[in-house]
């Protein structure tokens, strides 16, 4: 029995010294993963404890047992420690969520009301951080998908952005949730600036960017965002969409730093 015991002991020991490390790296673990991981834990130490207060039914001497409790002790208050890291790490989790759905949905009301769209017929803006549906499997790029989005590449280069924003739409429209995605939706936005079409321009960046908020284009949509939305005169929303940018992307490389100076210049930003 005693074996079993620092068996079980030595399990704890190395989950709680794994623990605060994993939760710092992307895991397919979920933070409620590592929760039921505590608890459970938690129940085996309990189970420990009982056995080693049971007379004879441990197998641990009397002599020993103060010391392994004090140790179980300790190891229980660090578990504890842990659980509420996770309990904060996910109140935090869901406040930032939370915050930037009602950016998002408050960028898509003021836009609606600037295209003089009806803005009573907006639904729930849709969550940040949703798991995507798209397998990593389904990644891999059809011809016809890739021939579709370099067209509207090319006529993007030859300054057809009419033509370009509108091919952009239609790749959009039949490959939605694809690799390419949150791109399209970026040089749609960039083919719809060079119209000067900010409103529309304004909503393509914006779907850029809620659909992949950790995305590769993602610093660079909420920055062309910002330039529509002080083009159509949303001064304060173009400034505080400019201050997202560095509070969300701190890893930012010195271009986009660069330009996200001067257009705060340009838009005499507090």
């Amino acid at each position: 029995m005693f074996s079993v015991l620092r068996v079980a002991l030595a399990a704890v020991v190395v989950n709680v010294m794994t623990l605060l490390p994993l939760m710092a790296q992307t895991q397919a673990e979920t933070l409620e993963d590592i929760r039921q991981d505590i608890l459970a834990l938690s129940e085996i130490m309990q189970e420990l404890r009982s056995e080693l207060l049971t007379t004879g039914n441990s197998g641990v001497s009397q002599d020993s047992v103060g010391t392994v409790l004090q140790r179980l002790n300790i190891l229980e208050a660090e578990l504890s420690a842990a659980l509420g890291m996770v309990e904060t790490l996910e109140f935090r989790i869901v406040q930032i969520a939370d915050d930037a759905a009602r950016r998002i949905g408050d960028l898509e009301f003021r836009l609606t009301e600037l295209e003089g769209g009806d803005t009573g017929s907006l639904g729930t803006t849709v969550p940040l951080g949703g798991e995507s549906s798209v397998s990593s499997d389904a990644q891999e790029l059809a011809t016809d998908e890739k021939r579709s989005f370099d067209t509207a590449v090319a006529l993007y280069d030859d300054g057809s952005f009419q033509a370009s924003a509108e091919q952009f739409a239609i790749f959009v429209t039949n490959y939605p949730g694809g690799p390419l995605t949150s791109e399209a939706q970026y040089r749609r936005g960039l083919a719809l600036s060079g119209l000067q079409d900010w409103g529309a321009a304004a909503r393509s960046y914006l779907d850029s960017f809620s659909g992949a908020p950790d995305g590769e284009f993602a610093a660079a949509s909420l920055y062309e965002l910002a330039v529509s939305l002080g083009a159509l005169g949303q001064k304060d929303q173009a400034c505080l969409t400019l201050d997202e940018i560095g509070i969300r992307y701190t890893d930012a490389d010195g271009e986009l730093t660069g330009k996200i100076a001067t257009q705060k210049q340009t838009l005499a930003c507090p």
